[in-house]
């Protein structure tokens, strides 16, 4: 339980991380980013395995970027699902998804020493 509670609060970390990084990817304060990383994943757990068994041809034949594209399409289902978390375009959701999961390891790298 703690487990999952470290997760949640280090994913709403990453998020603010990333919003202050990424121009046009926008979240108004860490409640918002709290609210926000339980919305990402609920719809990782929900719709990113139907979105990447869709995708695994050109998953395959791009040798695993285009899940970047499939991980900005969440993040922009999100944004358009709450009020206080805005990404300006697709663009902008690409780079911010990008820069999520290179924040993401970094924060775990650190997190597990």
């Amino acid at each position: 339980m703690l487990y999952i509670l470290l997760v949640w609060i280090l994913s709403a970390l990453a998020l603010l991380i990333t919003s202050k990084l990424v121009k046009g990817f926008e979240i108004k304060d860490f409640k918002a980013a709290l609210i926000a990383s339980l919305v990402i994943g609920l719809l990782n757990a929900v719709l990113r395995p139907i979105l990447l068994f869709l995708t695994l041809p050109i998953n395959i034949l791009t040798l695993g970027l285009f899940t970047f594209v499939v991980n900005a399409i969440v993040l922009r289902l999100a944004a358009g699902m709450m009020s206080s978390f805005k990404i300006a375009d697709w663009m902008t959701a690409i780079i911010g998804a990008f820069v999520l999961v290179i924040v993401q390891i970094l924060m775990n790298i650190f997190v597990t020493f």
